[in-house]
């Protein structure tokens, strides 16, 4: 099951009863991603998304881990950091967001008093990186005392990550910046120091190399994915998890099959497979895995529907983000 925003957290990033049930509902997948979690009050970028920075937040995690394993799941926690894509509201002391370069993304953020223009980002001084990479081992620590069986490094979608590691959101001159090397930097000391918490088998990463959103882009993805996926192979990571193609439109460019030749741990596709495209491509070779998100959001109980030949639920995409128990934990399942 794929990572999935749906801001039902309180305004303290406090996990709600109602989501250790939506998560319980789904604990027939192989695997559970998160949705993206917080590192730190500073990598906040959406209202109403759960933290794994405080202890009343790791007590609350442990609902939603007791419930997917009482179901015989495996669940993995995304830690994030959106840097550019939050807003000063969101942020303590109205601060203004960070990111690796002033550039201000085009669109809006999602606050507590509605949507809001994102901000001109301020560019991260090289001596504030350590603290960034000290808030993804501490939230790594976390998700251990929370009852997790894994983490993922969220570097993609446009957040402070993939940021660093695209060239069209980084023109630093420092050592976080210029070179393919020195992009990569920020996710290599990440992955060090959460390696430093957790077996590297216990941590995957999340890439979306043709993303556009939150204004991404970057002059050569297929060579310098390539490059990252091939320096990340050597980790034994648990995964390599890569959204092909772009979010919003679906469409790809991109040869990913020869990504995939880089990488010689599991392969995870991701990004509007149904199950036959599926199947096929775990038959092929072209993935190890495939995870699944909007279906899996419809229907909880998405492996005997797809294993059964048995219809799908619709979803209702009005509310994907509303907060509450309509199209969260209300989606029916089909009849015995």
């Amino acid at each position: 099951m794929a990572p999935m925003t749906r801001n039902r957290a309180d305004a303290n990033g406090v996990v709600q009863p109602m989501m250790a049930t939506y998560y319980h509902q789904r604990a027939s997948a192989g695997l559970i991603i998160t949705e993206s979690v917080p590192v730190s009050q500073e990598a906040v970028g959406y209202a109403f998304t759960p933290g794994i920075y405080t202890d009343t937040q790791v007590v609350s995690w442990l609902r939603v881990t007791d419930a997917v394993h009482s179901g015989g799941g495996r669940i993995f926690l995304q830690l994030q950091h959106c840097g550019r894509i939050s807003h000063p509201s969101l942020l303590p002391d109205n601060a203004t967001p960070v990111a690796p370069s002033a550039l201000r993304p085009e669109g809006q953020a999602v606050t507590y008093t509605g949507m809001q223009d994102f901000v001109t980002p301020r560019a991260l001084e090289t001596s504030e990186i350590p603290r960034i990479v000290e808030q993804f081992k501490r939230s790594a620590e976390m998700a251990k005392s929370a009852g997790f069986d894994g983490v993922e490094v969220h570097s993609g979608n446009g957040y402070l990550v993939d940021q660093f590691l695209r060239d069209g959101s980084n023109r630093r001159t420092d050592a976080y910046g210029g070179s393919v090397q020195n992009r990569m930097r920020l996710l290599d000391e990440i992955l060090d120091a959460v390696c430093a918490v957790w077996p590297a088998q216990r941590v995957g990463v999340r890439l979306t190399p043709e993303n556009r959103f939150n204004s991404m882009s970057d002059s050569d993805p297929q060579t310098h994915f390539a490059y990252f996926v091939e320096q990340l192979s050597p980790r034994g990571l648990a995964y390599v998890h890569v959204l092909e193609g772009d979010m919003m439109t679906k469409n790809s460019e991109l040869d990913y099959r020869t990504l995939r030749s880089k990488f010689t741990n599991p392969y995870i596709a991701n990004n509007g497979y149904d199950l036959a495209r599926a199947q096929a491509a775990v038959r092929n070779g072209a993935a190890d895995l495939v995870a699944f998100g909007t279906p899996f959001l419809a229907n909880p109980d998405l492996v005997r529907r797809y294993r059964e030949g048995l219809p799908l639920n619709e979803a209702d995409r009005v509310t994907f983000y509303q907060g509450g128990e309509t199209g969260y934990i209300d989606y029916s399942f089909y009849p015995e």
